[in-house]
């Protein structure tokens, strides 16, 4: 055992059902420092870290926690021993308040008159905003998971593990579901946290973000380590080519553009959320054959309700929404897709996925009444089950028994490109793509763009929803600049400027 690491994981062994997650995997975590996990989607980054957070036992090797061996059967025996983990999919009760959800499962309890035992939130409310305001994670401890922002809900978990005075502190994929903004502020938390004697474990694929903070960085592969560098050494396109085992071009030739006919127009769309106030305001643009449309705006702009109005999940409340001339305002999601509608939403687990079907009956949802799925009223698992082999080899699905494979338990990269993959497979006049590589590895992003663009040169119209705006001015023909749910200034791609594109999000420009 090396006294100098606080975290010690000697030849972790780790097999489900048809894939080995973690192979003889042999690592050591100093005190004090950001170490970094860097992998694909499924390359065994989750799986180690859940081992070290008591989620799961290992099927071989050892543990040590500050010298000692340890057996962590739990997330209560990790707590124990002050580790704490953040996880991709945020562990919060959303009817319940943030204090509650700090406190759950160690509540203070006291008794009045000496008799009625109660919780006493008021002292937990207290040392909470304490915590918050020792680390710059300000919040409302009074305040309902369901009202706040998804930076919001990811203070709350980081607060959770500082109020059981965690001193390992993990971080699964912190980054996936928050803006540019909301990354820079929480890579800048991550840095007090350091400075203020904890161990914090960041697992990613963001190379920009392993340069920004982290000290070291273990990469792997298929379950297997790679190799374990000093961040300040190591150049990201080093790093990108370790990670996927191959040389990574960032960079793709997009060809000119062909467009034809029309095929998506909307006119005047307003639409309305649930407290009647306007998100989209007398929206209107077109995209044509072999067009990718981009809508570029800081989040919660409108451009998401601009994509689920015309994917059909929203009401407009004014406005008209025609596909190759004919009007689909009124109509369902099922005669949109009918109709020619390919959508790939923000939320993959609430809107693209049902997480507790097997792999084959997700890739086959949208079209499960038509053959080869389905004879008239009997649904064919073989048809299911060919259908989703054929997705899941060339889009490169990592699912541990194939098309058998429960979604839930698949990496939440991969849930992204088996949706990808459906949607692709529909043949649809139109695409839309909102935030599609969101959460994924720069093989998998590299991968996607490059399909992205492919259904373009094949004619797709195709409406591009991205808060990474080099994404939005490598890929787009034509972008529309959205603030405060107006479409600023719609122009081609080549015409704008990053800065001028980024003046006009914040809202300077137009």
């Amino acid at each position: 055992m090396n006294d100098e690491y606080i975290v010690e994981m000697k030849h972790i062994t780790k097999q489900f059902p048809g894939v080995i997650a973690n192979d003889d995997i042999s690592i050591g975590i100093k005190k004090g420092e950001i170490f970094a996990f860097l992998g694909e989607n499924g390359a065994g980054k989750s799986t180690l870290m859940s081992m070290l957070f008591g989620m799961y036992e290992p099927d071989g090797g050892e543990i040590f926690i500050r010298g000692r061996q340890t057996v962590l059967s739990s997330s209560k025996a990790a707590a124990a021993l002050n580790i704490g983990m953040v996880h991709q999919h945020f562990k919060l009760v959303p009817t319940y308040t943030i204090a509650e959800n700090i406190i759950l499962g160690m509540e203070p309890r006291r008794k009045a008159l000496g008799l009625f035992p109660y919780i006493d939130i008021k002292t937990a409310s207290k040392r909470i905003l304490e915590l918050s305001g020792a680390y710059g994670l300000e919040v409302d401890p009074n305040l309902r998971i369901e009202q706040v922002s998804v930076s919001t809900q990811q203070r709350v978990e980081i607060l959770k593990m500082l109020y059981r005075d965690a001193e390992i502190l993990i971080f699964d994929e912190p980054t996936a579901v928050l803006t540019p903004q909301e990354i820079e502020f929480l890579l800048k938390i991550m840095g007090e946290l350091r400075n203020k004697g904890k161990t914090i474990i960041l697992i990613t694929h963001k190379l920009e973000e392993i340069k920004q903070i982290a000290d070291r960085c273990a990469i792997l592969r298929r379950g297997k380590l790679v190799k374990v560098l000093q961040v300040e050494d190591a150049s990201t396109q080093e790093m990108a080519n370790l990670m996927v085992g191959r040389e990574l071009t960032f960079t793709r030739e997009k060809t000119p553009p062909r467009f034809r006919d029309t095929i998506l127009e909307v006119e005047g769309l307003t639409v309305r959320n649930e407290n009647q106030f306007e998100v989209v305001k007398d929206v209107s643009f077109s995209i044509r054959g072999g067009e990718i449309f981009a809508i570029a705006g800081v989040s919660g702009n409108g451009q998401v309700e601009i994509a689920d109005t015309v994917a059909g999940l929203v009401k407009p409340y004014r406005g008209h929404i025609r596909l190759k001339g004919r009007d689909i305002t009124g109509e369902n999601i099922r005669s949109r897709i009918e109709a020619g509608i390919s959508y790939i939403p923000e939320d993959r687990q609430k809107y693209g996925i049902v997480l507790d079907f097997i792999l084959a009956d997700n890739l086959g949802i949208k079209t499960y009444y038509r053959p080869p799925f389905s004879d008239r009223t009997v649904l064919r698992q073989e048809g299911f089950r060919r259908f989703a082999c054929d997705l899941i080899e060339r889009y490169d699905i990592r699912s541990g028994q194939g098309a058998k494979t429960i979604t839930r338990s698949m990496s939440g990269g991969n849930q992204q490109k088996a949706i990808v993959a459906r949607e692709i497979s529909l043949d649809s006049e139109l695409m839309i793509f909102v935030q599609p590589t969101r959460g994924l590895d720069i093989g998998a992003i590299e991968n996607i763009r490059k399909q992205i663009l492919d259904e373009r040169d094949k004619g797709k119209a195709v409406l591009l929803i991205s808060l990474e705006l080099d994404e939005v001015m490598n890929l787009a023909d034509t972008i529309g600049v959205i603030f405060n749910g107006k479409l600023l200034n719609i122009a081609p791609s080549e015409s704008l400027s990053t800065n001028e594109v980024g003046e006009y999000m914040m809202g300077v420009k137009g």
